[in-house]
């Protein structure tokens, strides 16, 4: 499948496993310490609007289904689905401490967590895991002090500065220096395909005041506006202290390729979700 990419030069790479096609980062892979991806809507057995490669459990597709998508991801990780821990995601910047006693939750067995759109760990073996359909994936690998993290950004995690809560969780934890973290946005809704209210762009201005500007543009209707999130997340992650060149950016917008990325925006609701899923191999 042809992607609509957003510039030419791509941070990301189309992989296969079996049945499976996904993303991965090259600036993460080259650090030889995490397995990592982001999942595609291709190699699943979900049907419908599902099709194929659902990992939500409350979207209305089969719980059977669900179960081998999942399997089929852990398949590419070397381990299966309970090792796998989950998010629950609720657009906050709650972070949680993730170790071997989390392993399972979300997929073989219930989370006795809620309000969780950050994952961390410095275990290897477990596999963390965010859910999307537009949202911002955030990946976080400190080389350093060998440990891990995954973010769900959406627009209110953006305005929140969920990428430094990432990096402050971190560094209370396991004494992270955001100069020794490789980062990545992940595949999420463009500029060009995010149209917003004027309140949303209201919360913008109040948490960034002029640095705002650089987020967004006038819409194609009168008192909408075009928000970047890619830009917003690069901004707050450099900000944190992200170096530059530790920092790789999508070019992958869900919206522009739903045929391939799960979009709510692109299907109006009727959808499933992708995974970002990282794992610590070594420390």
């Amino acid at each position: 499948m042809e992607l609509i990419r957003k510039r030419s030069e791509s941070p990301m790479r189309v992989k296969q496993y079996k049945e499976l096609e996904y993303l991965t980062f090259p600036l993460l892979e080259e650090t030889g310490m995490v397995r990592h991806l982001f999942s595609t809507r291709k190699g699943g057995v979900s049907k419908g609007c599902w099709a194929s490669l659902n990992l939500s459990y409350t979207r209305g597709d089969e719980k059977e289904a669900v179960d081998e998508n999942y399997r089929r991801i852990a398949e590419v990780f070397h381990t299966t689905p309970d090792h796998i821990v989950c998010s629950k995601q609720t657009h906050t910047t709650n972070v949680r401490l993730v170790t071997e006693k989390d392993w399972g939750k979300g997929t073989v067995r219930p989370c006795d967590y809620d309000d969780v759109d950050g994952l961390i760990c410095n275990e290897p073996g477990t596999v963390l895991c965010t859910l999307y359909a537009d949202c911002v994936p955030l990946y976080f690998v400190d080389v350093e002090n060998g440990a891990i993290g995954l973010g769900h950004s959406g627009w209110r995690g953006t305005a929140g500065r969920m990428g430094q809560a990432m990096l402050t969780a971190m560094n209370n934890a396991f004494g992270t220096r955001p100069e020794q973290v490789l980062a990545a946005i992940g595949p999420s809704i463009c500029q060009d395909c995010y149209e917003v209210s004027g309140d949303v762009i209201e919360v913008f201005r109040q948490e960034f005041g002029k640095e705002s500007q650089s987020f967004y543009r006038e819409g194609k209707e009168e008192g909408k506006y075009q928000l970047d999130l890619w830009e917003a997340n690069r901004r707050v992650l450099l900000g944190a202290g992200i170096l530059p060149r530790n920092l790789a950016v999508t070019d992958l917008c869900t919206c522009c390729n739903s045929n391939y990325l799960f979009s709510h925006r692109a299907s109006q609701g009727k959808r499933g979700n992708l995974g970002a899923f990282l794992e610590l191999i070594k420390s």
